[in-house]
């Protein structure tokens, strides 16, 4: 075997640095053992997941490239079968890394996580409806798309969507973390930033997308379109007696339907954008608009 030339220099230096990773001070700002010392949640098997579920919601786009309506019933029963397998593994994983004794009982929880993926899946035919008018609004919404099949599979609107929409649904179950997990996958490969709290309505499309940004508790009406770089946040964080934030308190904006906001405009704080209502390009908006207002840079 080569000789790899380790010198004795290098060994120590290493065990020195070893030594100082795990002093008290340095390692528990950072260190985490979940509940029971539970397997930690797993990207890799929640991003099967959701393949899987692209794969249920939009046959013939996802998964087999080629798709029988008369296998359609058995593959997508095994593949569902599949999905709550693995999500309730997921979902238990996530709640003893956030030390959740969501069950109240610990003897239960494995049933309880079961029960939340049941409960997932059966929200598909709601969650496929919803992605059906977003695809619908992206297709009516962009004129250089030429089919709404090419939306599905090409526009990063709809790719997070997919994501947000499941993620929302086991957000509102009251799954800890793993929603959360799903938006990030979603905004790391799109550059969309939906944080799973945030509640859409139907026929929602991001034109281009990329660094949109939509808090926790907006709320969107139906037939929304937004523009890259637009910005949907808090404009402030209450604070505990103690110093903490305060968490889950509306802070984000609400926007009512058949409301369009073009690239680069933020709008922060619990303000109400009036139905019909256009948020022109970089603006800054910190209060109400009223109804059919159309709000745009000084000249």
């Amino acid at each position: 075997m080569k000789d790899l030339n380790i010198q004795p220099g290098r060994i120590a230096d290493i065990d020195a640095v070893v030594d100082e990773l795990c002093r008290p001070e340095s390692y528990e700002a950072v260190y985490h053992s979940p509940l029971h010392g539970a397997a930690m949640p797993s990207r890799e098997r929640l991003a099967e997941v959701m393949q899987r579920l692209r794969a249920a919601l939009f046959p013939g786009f996802f998964g087999a490239s080629v798709v029988r309506l008369e296998s359609m019933r058995y593959h997508l029963a095994a593949n569902l079968d599949s999905v709550v397998h693995i999500l309730s593994e997921q979902i238990r994983c996530g709640a003893c890394f956030s030390c959740v004794d969501f069950a109240q009982n610990c003897d239960t929880c494995s049933s309880t996580a079961r029960e939340m993926a049941i409960s997932l899946v059966r929200k598909l035919p709601e969650i496929r409806e919803l992605l059906s008018s977003d695809v619908q609004a992206a297709y009516e919404g962009d004129p250089a798309a030429r089919t709404p099949g090419e939306t599905i599979f090409c526009y990063p609107s709809l790719a997070a969507m997919i994501n947000h929409r499941v993620a929302h649904a086991l957000y509102e179950i009251g799954v800890p973390l793993i929603p959360r997990i799903i938006s990030e996958m979603a905004h790391s490969s799109t550059g969309i930033d939906i944080h799973p709290g945030a509640t859409i309505g139907r026929h929602f499309f991001i034109d281009h997308g990329t660094g949109v940004v939509i808090g926790e508790t907006c709320i969107i009406g139906d037939n929304c379109q937004l523009y890259q770089g637009v910005t949907l946040g808090a404009l402030s964080f209450p604070k505990e007696a103690d110093g903490t934030l305060t968490k889950g308190i509306p802070r984000h904006p609400i926007l009512e339907d058949n409301v369009t906001v073009y690239a680069g405009a933020t709008v922060l704080g619990r303000v109400t954008i009036g139905r019909g209502s256009t948020i022109g390009g970089n603006v800054w908006v910190t209060h109400d608009v009223p109804p059919n207002s159309k709000v745009v840079q000084r000249s």
